[in-house]
């Protein structure tokens, strides 16, 4: 079952910004495994040497790693978000 909002859904209410931006991250999460789970199945189904993978799959988790340290610990979900300049 899908998750529901019990309100009208807004960007400046700070409980659908932490879950909005918690959803995302999970999308990014199944892409990588996704993607990643494929390229290293054909790379072990095949003979070739594919010297690019390790690094790219490492960047990938890089890059998921700095995502939830932003989710967890950085993202301000205060009730009135600082104005952008």
């Amino acid at each position: 079952m899908p998750p529901r909002w019990p309100r009208k859904p807004d960007r400046n209410d700070p409980e659908f910004r932490k879950l909005d931006d918690r959803m995302n991250f999970a999308v990014h999460v199944a892409v990588a495994a996704t993607i990643n789970s494929g390229l290293w199945f054909f790379h072990n189904l095949t003979a070739a040497n594919w010297e690019w993978l390790p690094p790219l799959t490492a960047g990938w988790v890089v890059v998921l790693l700095g995502h939830l340290i932003y989710i967890a610990a950085i993202a301000n979900y205060s009730p009135t978000p600082p104005k952008s300049t």
